[in-house]
């Protein structure tokens, strides 16, 4: 499911697990008795003078409550729900059309079940819940219901190619065709299986976006699958996602590049070891370059670049083919090589209109230009970290720049 969001086309091992509340009857189907033990048998037939008791029924306490009622049609997924009152429950059973067994479990209290993951919609179940009371006596409840067919979906799409690899700060960015009013239960719908264990959490940047990550930047290597369970979510009153899905990518080597704004340069280092410092020439007075951790979002090649996206640049206006364009921010951020600008201005003036140049050769750049092999070094989720720079600090939610937001209000 691929899609870029800057042309905008979505842990976790951490793991979030989506489960949904449920509903039912207030009075059993069915209901289940305890015998009372007969009389003993001492003396023979012909001794007794009485006839020996009948056994009587016990009737339990426990009440079971199904959600949706025996016999519903079209009910909401979320609607589910298996509960008892004055007992406990000690066994459920839930199956689909096939037979096959949903998962789930009681709760600790015994007093409800809860599915592993939400009904589908479009499926029949059936239900059976046993309980016992305090004296032991035990009810057994049944249910047979159909879940609804949506009526109106929304597409989801993310930035991640199935099998791709990434830097070590790729930020998994999903995007909703409209605004999301059940955030909690879309979150619970997306679940990160990673490698090593690392937990993903995910952060609202508006009503239709939600970008996941880790505490830290991912480690090299780690393998990462996503599952996206949203076809039986409500995401907004009457509206479901339009995908259940797996998707799976690796990150790769670690690359992390330091722009200093005031020295000129950038400096790149690869797997926290090797170093290669590159002139550079960034955002100048009237339009410095953010500070702040940004991540290389999308590798575009030969990029048309202009001034349209400059509020109020006259003089000064210009139209480019831009060789080597690497997006750092929605905004219009990049870094990229620089063919216009001479050799002496890179590592000692800041030209730029807020991109971070490099020297580049004439046309759609040279693949021996500072440019063309920084260019052909990177990747998408690539770090570039600028400092230094009498510019503004880059927001969150401008690219996949969540770095610069704190863990604990993430």
């Amino acid at each position: 499911m691929r899609s870029i969001r800057v042309a905008a086309a979505l842990a976790l091992g951490g793991t979030m697990l989506l489960t949904t509340a449920c509903s039912s009857g207030s009075t059993p189907k069915a209901t289940g008795t305890a015998q009372a033990a007969p009389g003993g048998s001492g003396g023979s037939a012909a001794a007794s003078t009485a006839p020996s008791a009948s056994p009587s029924a016990k009737t339990s306490a426990a009440v079971v409550d199904i959600e949706p009622k025996d016999g519903t049609q079209g009910a909401a997924p979320s609607a589910f729900k298996v509960a008892v009152t004055s007992g406990k429950l000690t066994q459920v059973a839930v199956t689909d059309k096939s037979g096959a067994a949903v998962q789930g479990s009681i709760a600790p209290d015994g007093l409800s079940w809860l599915p592993a993951a939400a009904l589908s919609v479009g499926a029949s179940y059936q239900v059976n819940a046993q309980a016992t009371d305090a004296a032991g006596v035990a009810t057994t409840a049944t249910s047979s219901f159909s879940t609804l067919t949506p009526g109106k979906t929304t597409n989801v799409s993310d930035n991640i190619t199935a099998d791709g690899t990434y830097g070590v700060g790729m930020i998994v960015s999903v995007t909703f065709g409209q605004s999301v009013k059940n955030q909690a239960a879309v979150e619970k719908g997306i679940t990160f299986d990673v490698s090593d264990g690392s937990t993903v959490k995910g952060h609202w940047m508006g009503n239709n976006r939600l970008d996941l990550r880790p505490e830290n930047f991912w480690k090299p290597g780690t393998k990462i699958t996503i599952h996206y369970r949203l076809k039986s979510v409500e995401v907004s009153p009457g509206v479901y996602g339009n995908v259940d899905s797996d998707e799976s990518f690796t990150i790769g080597r670690s690359q992390v590049s330091l722009v200093d704004d005031a020295k000129h340069t950038m400096t790149v280092q690869t797997d926290g070891q090797g170093t290669q410092t590159i002139p550079i020439s960034s955002g100048s007075a009237e339009h410095p370059t953010y500070n702040g951790t940004m991540v290389i979002e999308a590798k575009e090649g030969t990029a048309r670049m202009t001034s349209a996206s400059v509020p109020g640049l006259k003089p000064g206006e210009y139209d480019l083919q831009v060789p080597h364009s690497m997006r750092l921010t929605d905004s219009g951020t990049y870094v990229h090589g620089n063919n216009w600008s001479s050799h002496g201005t890179f590592g000692s003036e800041n030209v730029s209109h807020g991109c971070v140049g490099l020297e580049d050769s004439d046309g759609d750049g040279g693949p021996n230009t500072p440019a063309g092999k920084f260019y052909a070094a990177s990747m998408v989720g690539d770090v570039v970290k600028v400092v230094n720079s009498k510019g503004a600090q880059v927001t969150p939610d401008n690219g996949l720049s969540g770095w610069n937001m704190a863990w604990s209000t993430w």
